[in-house]
């Protein structure tokens, strides 16, 4: 079953890339975006339990010693992170507090590259790499004109306005309702409760065990403590 939903969770994603390629067919002249560029796979962020699991099935698909020195990297990585946070306990769920105490993970300016970043400059899993990697650098305007997200990268669009280009507009809506519904069906796999929100880092994200995992006791012990966060939710 949660190949099934893996699957599924593909090809939504799959449809965010065709968003942004004919994005750059329209825009070609605006938009830098291109094989090799690595400017904004620096730092952490948030990514969700999902992306995790389906970014762990490509990390656990490379060669033994490209996922040893990645592993190395990431382990570097827990090892400042539980230095800030010395409650950063496996699996590493970020949710298990309110949002704004996450900050201290993700400092602005935090130029640390992804450690599946390669030496080329290309990520080692990307066709394995999480919703927000596919979405960053245009903004994200629904075909309803309801703005998402209004920022971009400050290498693209650097003598136009994009939030004025209609041709970038897409069913963002659609498309995070079809998200939450895959993540709820996930959770609902791994918890037997249908969850909104359970969010991790990338380094972490390479360690999880969705399999072998007592995912069942785990949130039995930190649901209480997940509410009071006040992000996850369940139905």
């Amino acid at each position: 079953m949660l190949d099934d939903i893996l699957h599924d969770y593909a090809m939504l994603l799959s449809s965010v890339d065709r968003w942004f390629a004919r994005s750059m067919e329209v825009y070609g002249e605006d938009i830098v975006c291109a094989k090799g560029c690595s400017a904004c796979c620096r730092g952490l962020f948030d990514i969700t339990l999902l992306d995790a699991c389906f970014l762990k099935q490509g990390f656990d698909r490379l060669p033994p010693l490209v996922r040893e020195r990645v592993m190395t990297k990431a382990l570097k990585r827990l090892d400042v992170l539980r230095a800030l946070r010395p409650d950063l306990e496996y699996p590493y769920i970020l949710t298990i507090w309110p949002e704004e105490e996450w900050e201290a993970f993700m400092p602005e300016g935090d130029e640390t590259p992804c450690p599946l970043l390669g030496d080329d400059g290309l990520c080692l899993v990307y066709q394995n790499r999480p919703m927000t990697c596919r979405l960053h650098g245009i903004p994200l305007i629904d075909v309803s004109g309801e703005i998402f997200h209004d920022e971009w990268c400050t290498l693209n669009f650097t003598e136009n306005d994009p939030l004025a280009r209609k041709g970038i507009q897409w069913g963002f809506r659609e498309t995070f309702q079809k998200e939450l519904q895959i993540f709820q069906e996930f959770t609902n796999i791994l918890l037997n409760n249908k969850i909104n929100e359970l969010d991790t880092l990338i380094p972490t994200a390479l360690m999880i065990d969705f399999t072998g995992f007592d995912w069942g006791r785990w949130w039995l012990e930190n649901s209480e403590r997940i509410r009071i966060a006040g992000s996850a939710g369940s139905r």
